[in-house]
């Protein structure tokens, strides 16, 4: 990033580096209100949150931004400086899509809604969450509109933005379709297949011993705990900044595997953010390129690394030293891919998840129009439901429509980003595989190793640097393929 320190170019760097700071200490807010603040702190910190929210967002919008910018791209400067030069003007041109007041109303409502959703989902409570949702709703609705009007595209493809830069409901809609043309049929005979295959007791375990196991597989994969750590909140998120990466769990004593495979699927969150370029961090160049790409890596880590009998193999002696589990490997292969439809989307098998997502992808849709209403959402639900996957959730809430934490932080759009990351595992998978060996035999040769220098080279080290399809061409010579995760399911389910 050398450069004339007095240029145009120099000045952003110098302030979007600024901004990072404030952004860090926001991320450790945020991880602290999950992990570690005690209950009657929400109000404070959410207040507190809300003026560091909207700070960030005049310094996004400061006024001399627009000229700035337009004189550094007059500027010559190097690949790399261009396409950090890009990622700063569409961190501008989003943060100027929505005034300061509603980012702080938002932010203030998120809060609230977040605080007060943590105990009305524990006690099924529909009544008391909506109108907390309602009104949440209200500000992203207003949000979506502001943003669609300025950058000339539809309310939800403007939330979809935020998270996927350039992608829309029309592709999505493309994409998930082609999902929906053979996805039931695959699910009835994998269930079919799996009819006559013994299931297995899951032997139970202390949170204390899982959470040392947890930890033990994290170093296995390569996690950096000289920076970050891991702890416990009501949803699995990685969170923190790539020199301090937050990943929590929850753990069921009756069932360790939901907490392993939390930790796992989390730590591949965590692998792609210590994985960034270290000479563009602080810069928007540096930061990850998307959040299906974030969901690909993490989805890589749990279903195309952690659930593959290699990886179970290469950690049956640690659950056995840890937790005293006799199965075998085997057995936790059959364990972990067991297909069966289930209410909470965090917990599905990797055939059944695209439905959760689909149903998702269909109600943000609805609520963001005007479509469905708040009020609605539990019977619209309940009939995704039992359309999908032939679930009743009529009156259980707390394992339908309120399971999730997105839309207690009005975080609509994100959703997608799931599914679209599975694809891209899948696509990585198979590329990986082309160019140095089976992912298993890696594994299973003491070679997992190779595997993650794979995804350093072609994803982590990338940033931002690469827009989506150009990322994906050169790591795996094609844009987005879904032809490779349809691929994926059939070998190894089939």
């Amino acid at each position: 990033m050398s450069a004339d320190s007095n240029s145009n170019y120099q000045t952003l760097v110098k302030h979007f580096q600024s901004i990072s700071h404030f952004e860090h200490l926001s991320a450790l807010g945020d991880w602290d209100q999950a992990t570690m603040m005690p209950n009657g702190g929400g109000e404070a910190r959410g207040a507190a949150m809300a003026e560091l929210a909207k700070h960030i967002h005049s310094l996004k919008t400061a006024p001399m931004l627009a000229g700035t910018i337009a004189q550094a791209q007059e500027q010559v400067l190097t690949a790399e400086q261009q396409a950090n030069l890009r990622e700063i003007n569409y961190q501008f041109l989003q943060a100027n899509a929505v005034p300061g007041d509603l980012v702080e109303a938002k932010t203030k409502a998120a809060y609230h809604c977040e605080q007060a959703w943590r105990e009305q989902r524990k006690n099924n409570d529909w009544q008391g969450f909506k109108p907390n949702l309602e009104q949440l709703m209200d500000l992203v609705k207003e949000e979506a509109a502001i943003r669609a009007e300025i950058l000339n595209v539809s309310p939800y493809d403007a939330l979809l933005d935020k998270f996927e830069p350039g992608m829309t409901t029309a592709s999505i809609d493309s994409i998930f379709t082609q999902v929906k043309s053979w996805l039931p049929e695959l699910i009835q005979q994998v269930q079919h297949k799996q009819a006559s295959e013994p299931k297995y007791t899951i032997p139970p375990a202390s949170a204390e011993s899982q959470a040392l196991l947890g930890r033990e597989v994290m170093q296995i994969l390569g996690f950096d705990f000289n920076h970050g750590r891991l702890d416990i909140s009501n949803h699995p998120f990685c969170g923190g900044v790539a020199s301090d990466v937050r990943l929590t769990t929850r753990y069921d004593e009756a069932d360790f595997t939901s907490g392993l495979m939390g930790i796992v699927h989390e730590t591949g969150h965590a692998k792609y953010e210590q994985g960034l370029p270290i000479a563009w961090r602080g810069q928007p160049a540096g930061l990850a390129r998307s959040m299906a790409l974030h969901e690909s890596q993490s989805l890589f880590c749990e279903m195309q690394v952690g659930r593959g009998s290699g990886f179970l193999k290469l950690i049956q002696p640690h659950l056995k030293g840890l937790l005293g589990c006799d199965l075998s490997h085997e057995k936790l292969n059959n364990i972990y891919t067991r297909v069966t439809p289930g209410h909470i989307r965090v917990d599905a098998d990797e055939v059944t998840y695209p439905c959760h997502i689909l149903l998702r992808f269909e109600a943000e849709k609805a609520l963001v129009s005007g479509e469905l209403a708040v009020a609605d959402l539990p019977d619209f639900w309940s009939s995704q439901m039992q359309s999908l996957l032939g679930i009743n959730t009529d009156g259980d809430y707390k394992n339908g429509c309120m399971q999730d934490i997105h839309w207690a932080v009005g975080e609509l759009g994100y959703f997608p980003s799931y599914t679209l990351g599975a694809m891209y595992a899948a696509q990585f998978k198979q590329a990986m595989e082309s160019q140095i060996g089976s992912v298993e035999t890696l594994i299973n040769n003491g070679r997992l190793g190779d595997v993650m220098h794979w995804l350093q080279t072609h994803v982590w080290s990338q940033g931002s640097l690469l827009e989506i399809d150009e990322l994906m061409r050169q790591a795996t010579g094609e844009t987005l393929n879904p032809a490779h995760f349809k691929r994926h399911l059939e070998n190894r389910y089939l």
